[in-house]
């Protein structure tokens, strides 16, 4: 089997998350500055086998996409034009930071460590994936 990444897409930074190769569980793998993230994924992508990846789409309460819709079109157009042969979905990403946060909060991480947005973006990733896999 392969693997299904997901992307917390934002302006400054990107957090990624991925299943194991049989799809059933969801680690936080990294976040990056988005400006590295094509890199990022030709080398993943060259190392490991992808059959999907996931983008958060970010909604307004009232359901319309936020600014960054158009850059996140971008992203899934060149990967689309990269890997032809991968499938790319969007996914609700609502609420996603506030639930990482508060799961960051619980798993009792230190006060410091919690000031550190890379870590709430790895782990909106994770809840981005899980939500669309059905875990949550």
């Amino acid at each position: 089997m392969s693997r299904i990444i997901s992307i917390d897409f934002g302006e400054k930074r990107t957090g990624i998350a991925a299943t194991d190769p049989f799809q059933i569980i969801v680690t936080g793998l990294t976040t990056i500055p988005t400006s590295e993230l094509k890199k990022f994924l030709v080398d993943y992508l060259s190392q490991e086998k992808v059959e999907k990846i996931v983008i958060g789409c970010p909604q307004h309460k009232d359901g319309t996409y936020t600014h960054i819709k158009p850059n996140i079109d971008a992203l899934k157009t060149w990967i689309l034009n990269q890997w032809p042969n991968i499938v790319v979905d969007y996914a609700d990403e609502q609420f996603s930071s506030v639930l990482a946060k508060d799961i960051i909060l619980k798993s009792g991480v230190p006060k410091m460590k919690r000031r550190d947005k890379s870590l709430v973006d790895k782990v909106s990733a994770v809840v981005i994936l899980q939500k669309y896999l059905g875990h949550i």
